[in-house]
């Protein structure tokens, strides 16, 4: 999108507007003219169309609200030719921030597994191209993971970061100024580590229960995971999937005579358990 000032001369050699090179968004600005007598005046740019009656040799006055949107402008006056001159709207001061962070929910001590990138814009929802500090806070609970300030190119700012070693709430923040954007992950507990299992004959079966599982950092894994035990005896081979309550999960097996029993949750296999015939 272009503007276009188009002004009327006595004389087309001495029809001309003077543009500066770079307007800031929103902001009142006064274009000069050359020549005399009566012109007529078009601003047309990115959403915006102007037509004025002016007086050449005098400022032409063109209200900020008409230069709000950044972008390539273009100003032309014309008589009998035209005299083109070109300027560019940039974006007024940053006074927000997009603040996207990925993912939601990430596994504890997990490598390059946490990212966000922040965007400024200004009032008028120009991105902000210009370079600009933003800065960067990760915390669970009181312990700091991450405190940078990175400068935004070409309107993006971003980081990449290691999640924490502790379950729970990891709080991103990200600031500009006076301007702060927070955003929340929750870390939950990675793959089991030193998955371990126990067992005993009942007039049943067998009843089998891990310990308590936890993850290499040695936060409880959340409710529900699912844990597999693997029978094998002479009636051949069975498996069964309890839920992990309150960091165990326990199972009661109908199987008679002599059984080796396995455990595993996702990739990681535990211990294996001998448990003779009645």
């Amino acid at each position: 999108m272009f503007a276009l000032v188009l002004v009327t001369a006595a004389m087309c050699e001495a029809q001309k507007t003077n543009v500066p090179a770079m307007v800031t968004a929103g902001v009142d600005t006064n274009f000069p003219t050359t020549g005399s007598g009566k012109g007529t005046f078009y601003l047309s740019g990115p959403g915006v169309a102007l037509k004025k009656e002016v007086e050449l040799g005098t400022d032409v006055a063109v209200n900020g609200r008409d230069l709000q949107n950044a972008g390539a402008y273009e100003a032309i006056v014309c008589a009998d030719t035209c005299h083109t001159s070109q300027f560019y709207v940039v974006a007024a001061k940053a006074v927000k921030l997009a603040f996207l962070v990925h993912p939601s929910r990430v596994p504890v001590a997990a490598s390059d597994a946490v990212s966000g990138v922040a965007l400024p814009f200004d009032k008028f929802e120009n991105m902000v191209l210009t370079p600009q500090e933003v800065d960067f806070r990760l915390t669970a609970g009181s312990t700091s993971l991450l405190a940078r300030s990175v400068s935004a190119q070409n309107g993006v700012a971003w980081f990449r970061t290691t999640s924490g070693k502790n379950a729970g709430k990891l709080q991103v923040v990200a600031t500009l100024h006076d301007v702060v954007s927070t955003r929340a992950v929750q870390e939950v507990a990675s793959d089991p580590c030193n998955l371990r299992i126990k067992g005993e004959r009942t007039p049943k079966g067998i009843e089998v229960e891990t310990d308590p599982v936890r993850d290499c950092s040695g936060n409880v894994l959340p409710d529900g995971t699912i844990v597999t035990f693997s029978l094998t005896g002479s009636n051949g081979k069975s498996t069964i999937d309890a839920p992990i309550k309150q960091g165990i999960a326990r199972a009661d097996i109908p199987a008679k005579g002599p059984q080796t029993i396995s455990v595993a949750s996702g990739v990681v296999m535990g211990n294996e358990l001998h448990i003779g015939g009645q």
